[in-house]
């Protein structure tokens, strides 16, 4: 393949020319000169922008949140619902806060985001659109997540955890783990089930030879490192990337290369044909969904006569199987109407070789989850009441929530027995989308007697039915610690792969290495040790990763996605819509589910709240508004406050305020001691109450309005026209609302009275 087309891996058609040398710290230095580094961050907001660098700023962080999957002007359709109403419809201004927190995290990932510093960097009239936008993606993963000591998987310090819902997580891949992490820093409370003896699930780095190399057997590379969330766990860990370089030489089995004129040739061919299919299938219509690419592609090929002689047809087949490397399946099984739907989402940027393996990040995530390891899962019930999990040895784990992160191969298989019965239309997606085969063959040799400075090369075949046996080899001597060489097989080749003795097939691979450089006088020693994969056979998996087969399309893999009652969950790359068969789908599905169990345990709680909640009409009980004031949930001076939310702190939060006086607070009204927020007032002897209603932002500016008393009391009855009355008249008019503190209260309380794992036999 020609230097200017290198292979997808596992993009969809020939790249693009990139840059001759990729370093992560550049990524570092070049959004640091964009956005400033985490200090120039906090004091932005001190800056004086013209117009023009205020419009510049904004579109620079627009095209940032692009590149992590935001659209430029509108909401994801999964944000939408989870915004205040008159956020929702009229979001333009929210998205420019929105796309500015993005930048903001994005250019210093290695440490949090404090809410705090976004507010300084922005006007104070947005800060309820800051809170809404901040509340949202720090919940959805999109910020303040990872691996660094900064991101331990525990909760903060201040809190509370005390009661927080149980989830189980089957599954320590990277999805299990992402999400297991995530919901441990939300404060609930995980522990992951594995069936093997090692984290990781499909992305397993091997350590081989003498010197013990780190040979990738599963998930080998990072597929575009702009935006991908595994670029920023490197990053938080310090660890050097290395660019996967463009040039790939492809050889005949003779030995001879194949020709740069030629390369390029069928290259163009092939992206042609690409191209074609697409019009066709935009002119069937329907009838396109009952067709595979490879009829359409071989009805083309034939059309336009491309790919006469021999020589074409095999280069013209090597660029298939890579097609079918890139998707886990055959050509004829994968859906002409939707093989290459996730298309608009690829991460842009370089492909990457993570140095030292990629089970540096899996060993970072499982840092501080509690995983069991060899607990092999057979059945998962699901109810009102709670989940519980049994594995093969008998064990049962209980809990209030489950995730399911296992590949699709194993829910294809049915060795999990779900109690009751999936969902007919998520069975319907689970039986329609295709979960296909790579398989490889790992090698660490003595020395590298390959060309250094080439990180992949191709081998053609002449046989068109073993087009994907070891028609692609990587070099991972840079990153390894070691001399090693993968080649790959993709395709039908790799449904036989798995029949054959894995001597027979180091046999066959070394045949094609002496094929290659023999002629060049270059003697290819015996390896010193090596690997056949079996991911088929692997009852963990049952494959390799998704593809979109004839009769499916992208909707399945959001079907597979749905949760079912708020009990049972599902992560992993075959639940990614929009990054499929990657790493980072996984690692992105695993962040994704977790937030949306976080929010179903509160619905859990809401519930039960609303269960138990009093009649409108029923008056509280007598001295409930005194009770609820001996523990407030904000207090300042002589001001202190409740509010009838789950969280406290949310801006829309709607509460009642008391404010205390007593003969000092006339007599005295210039005595400093008496005036600020130093001295506790709600105990003062002599001292009668006022209250009114109020939201929680407003009480937020009240705080920040001044540090006198006398001060705020101004501001609250002139700027915001509240009218303070007294005991009786607030309970009267304000009944409804003190029920509702009470019924928030008590469901806060419900969070500290956790439901913990039972564990039986």
């Amino acid at each position: 393949m020609s230097s200017s087309s290198p292979p997808r891996r596992p993009q969809r058609r020939a790249a693009s020319t990139r840059p001759p040398s990729y370093d992560e710290s550049l990524l570092d230095a070049e959004l640091e000169g964009l956005l400033g580094d985490a200090a120039s961050r906090r004091v932005r907001r001190l800056r004086r922008l013209s117009a023009e660098e205020r419009q510049r700023e904004t579109e620079t962080e627009a095209l940032i949140a692009l590149s992590l999957g935001f659209p430029i002007d509108e909401l994801l359709p999964e944000e939408r619902p989870l915004l205040p109403p008159h956020i929702a419809n009229a979001p333009n201004d929210y998205i420019v806060v929105r796309n500015h927190i993005l930048a903001s995290w994005r250019a210093d990932p290695r440490a949090p985001l404090p809410l705090g510093c976004v507010l300084e960097t922005v006007a104070s009239s947005y800060d309820r659109l800051v809170a809404a936008a901040y509340g949202y993606l720090a919940r959805a993963g999109h910020i303040n997540f990872g691996v660094s000591a900064a991101f331990p998987a525990a909760p903060p310090p201040d809190a509370a955890t005390q009661g927080a819902a149980a989830v189980l997580v089957v599954g320590a891949g990277l999805a299990g783990l992402a999400a297991a992490r995530q919901l441990l820093r939300f404060g609930l409370r995980v522990l992951v089930l594995e069936g093997r003896s090692r984290p990781g699930g499909r992305v397993y780095t091997a350590r081989l030879g003498e010197d013990k190399a780190a040979v990738e057997l599963g998930g080998s590379v990072i597929t575009g490192i702009h935006a991908n969330p595994l670029g920023v766990l490197a990053r938080q860990l310090g660890l050097p990337l290395h660019k996967v370089r463009d040039r790939c030489p492809l050889y005949y089995p003779d030995g001879r290369i194949v020709e740069t004129r030629l390369d390029r040739t069928i290259d163009l061919v092939f992206n042609t044909l690409l191209d074609h299919a697409t019009k066709v299938r935009e002119s069937l219509n329907e009838a396109a969904e009952r067709i595979s690419l490879e009829e359409a592609i071989e009805k083309l090929r034939r059309l336009y006569h491309v790919a006469r002689t021999d020589e074409e047809q095999m280069v013209l087949n090597w660029h298939f199987a890579n097609l079918e490397f890139s998707n886990a399946g055959c050509l004829s099984e994968l859906s002409l109407a939707h093989w290459d739907q996730d298309d608009p989402y690829e991460m842009g940027g370089d492909h990457c070789f993570l140095a030292g393996g990629n089970s540096r990040l899996i060993h970072a995530l499982c840092d501080g989850v509690p995983v069991l390891y060899e607990k092999k899962v057979s059945r998962i019930e699901y109810g009102v009441d709670g989940v519980s999990v049994t594995v093969e040895e008998g064990q049962i784990f209980q809990a209030d929530m489950v995730l399911c992160t296992v590949p699709l191969g194993v829910l294809k298989s049915g060795s999990i027995v779900f109690d009751p019965e999936l969902p007919q239309e998520k069975l319907g997606a689970i039986q329609r989308l295709g979960f296909g085969l790579l398989d490889k063959v790992a090698m660490v040799f003595p020395h590298v007697f390959w060309d250094e400075n080439i990180d992949t090369f191709g081998c053609l075949n002449k046989d068109s039915s073993k087009r994907g046996e070891f028609f692609l080899f990587y070099s991972y001597h840079t990153v390894s610690g070691g001399a090693v060489l993968i080649a790959l097989v993709a395709g039908e080749a790799a449904l036989e792969f798995e029949k054959v003795d894995p001597i027979v097939s180091l046999h066959r691979v070394l045949g094609i290495l002496k094929g290659i450089y023999g002629p060049k006088g270059v003697t290819v020693p015996d390896p010193i040790q090596s690997v056949c994969t079996r991911w088929g056979s692997d009852p963990f998996c049952s494959g390799s990763y998704s593809h979109v087969r004839v009769g499916s399309s992208g909707a399945d893999y959001d079907i597979l996605a749905e949760s079912v009652n708020d009990r049972l969950f599902f992560a992993g790359e075959a639940t990614n819509r929009a990054y499929p068969a990657t790493m980072h789908g996984a690692l992105l599905s695993g962040l994704r589910e977790a937030s949306k169990i976080h929010r179903a345990s509160e619905s859990l709680v809401n519930s039960d709240q609303k269960k138990n909640s009093l009649p409108k009409r029923l008056k509280p009980p007598n001295g409930a508004l005194l009770d609820l004031f001996l523990e407030p949930d904000l207090e300042f001076g002589r001001f202190s406050f409740v509010f009838s939310s789950l969280t406290p702190d949310d801006p829309e939060a709607t509460g009642i305020l008391r404010f205390s006086l007593d003969k000092r607070f006339f007599l005295q009204p210039n005595n400093p001691e008496l005036d600020g927020d130093q001295k506790d007032y709600s105990s003062a002897s002599g001292a009668f109450h006022l209250y009114a209603t109020v939201s929680r932002e407003q009480a937020d500016q009240l705080q920040k309005s001044s540090e006198d008393d006398r001060t705020r009391l101004g501001v609250l009855c002139k700027d915001f026209s509240v009218k303070l009355m007294g005991y009786d008249n607030t309970c009267d008019v304000g009944s409804d609302l003190i029920s509702s503190i009470l019924s928030a209260r008590k469901a806060r309380k419900l969070l500290q009275h956790p439901k913990n794992f039972k564990i039986s036999r």
